[in-house]
């Protein structure tokens, strides 16, 4: 079973790409899905001991979470710490289903794949990007977006170039779904081409 691991950075259209990914067949574990499911169970309660006041009615308020994230120089870590590790046992239960439904290539949705060191997770690695003021354009379009907090953002997130070039491929979103949609199948052909031929996903 191949594991893609898919990553861009923020407003690089890495949500869109996943879901074309799904429509081709391939299941896809989706991280920040993960993440909010978890914001809304078992996290809760030691998120809301970390921060306290965080939480309302046993789920994270995202507002007062990320208010008290940027008061704080550790916050980001001890979030992580909390949250990383619920989300890799996800993971791992998703790719054991997948390993009993025969799955022959699945999908890890990971935003920081490279900033959390996920890259050892996967076997392939597919990046999506598009040109800087697309990325832009689409993030400041969205609610309670602000430039500072894309800023900040963009501070914790590997460079976009950096990203490239330790991509095995990339997807530029910039050019619409159907360029986008076609990149995502000529990957899938390429990856089942080298796996029948026992070429190695890296060559």
């Amino acid at each position: 079973m191949i594991r893609i691991g898919l990553t861009g950075s923020i407003g690089m259209g890495k949500s869109t790409t996943a879901k074309l990914f799904a429509e081709e067949g391939v299941p896809v574990n989706d991280a920040d899905a993960v993440v909010h499911d978890l914001y809304a169970g078992e996290a809760a309660p030691l998120i809301e001991r970390a921060f306290p006041g965080t939480t309302t009615n046993g789920a994270v308020d995202r507002k007062a979470l990320s208010e008290r994230l940027a008061t704080r120089a550790d916050g980001f870590q001890r979030l992580e710490a909390i949250v990383h590790p619920l989300v890799r046992r996800r993971e791992q239960e998703f790719l054991s289903k997948q390993r009993d439904a025969a799955a022959d290539i699945v999908v890890l949705d990971i935003p920081l794949l490279f900033e959390t060191g996920a890259v050892e997770r996967v076997d392939v690695i597919v990046v999506v990007t598009c040109d800087p003021q697309i990325q832009r354009q689409r993030v400041l379009a969205r609610p309670g977006m602000t430039e500072p907090k894309f800023q900040m953002i963009l501070a914790r997130q590997t460079p976009d170039a950096e990203k490239r070039a330790r991509a095995d491929y990339i997807i530029d979103t910039g050019h619409g779904i159907a360029a986008a949609r076609a990149e995502v199948r000529n990957i899938l052909a390429d990856l089942r081409r080298r796996t029948m031929e026992g070429t190695p996903r890296n060559a």
